[in-house]
């Protein structure tokens, strides 16, 4: 009977640590690494580097790039190498405002993309999931008007 109650006792221990709550996230510091990603991402365009951009791309991303969404990191690669193939970027952009939730699972940035004269021609919307600690990766991605 001793040796039961220690068991039920050792488990109630156990269970109450499951059901402690996380530490609380620091958003701003995961919203500024957001920002931090977005800007090393749009330096894959500058420095015409297709290969860095898809490793910023989470295997399952979806792209509203045409008329149709890319689906998959593959896709949205073979789409895109189309803006890596000249010497001159055809465009480029910066975050703006990045959001991320409390959990620290998902953020949205969102920003203008510029024309190589550094007209504002659209904007994007990304959201990047963190897929371990301090790697964010897109996981959707659109473009739309100067005036969103």
């Amino acid at each position: 009977m001793r040796i039961a109650l220690s068991c039920l006792a050792l488990c109630s221990t156990l269970l109450a640590g499951c059901a402690a709550t996380a530490p609380p996230v620091d958003r701003a510091a995961l919203e500024r690494q957001v920002a931090d990603t977005e800007r090393a991402f749009a330096k894959t365009m500058a420095d015409r580097d297709l290969d860095a951009f898809s490793r910023f791309l989470s295997e399952e991303t979806v792209f509203f790039s045409g008329p149709t969404p890319l689906r998959g990191k593959a896709a949205v690669t073979a789409f895109w190498k189309r803006f890596y193939e000249k010497p001159a970027a055809p465009f480029s952009w910066r975050p703006e405002r990045v959001e991320a939730l409390d959990s620290g699972t998902l953020a949205l940035s969102t920003g203008p993309v510029f024309d190589p004269a550094g007209k504002c021609i659209g904007r994007f919307t990304s959201i990047w999931r963190q897929e371990s600690p301090g790697t964010w990766r897109i996981i959707f991605d659109r473009g739309g008007p100067c005036d969103e």
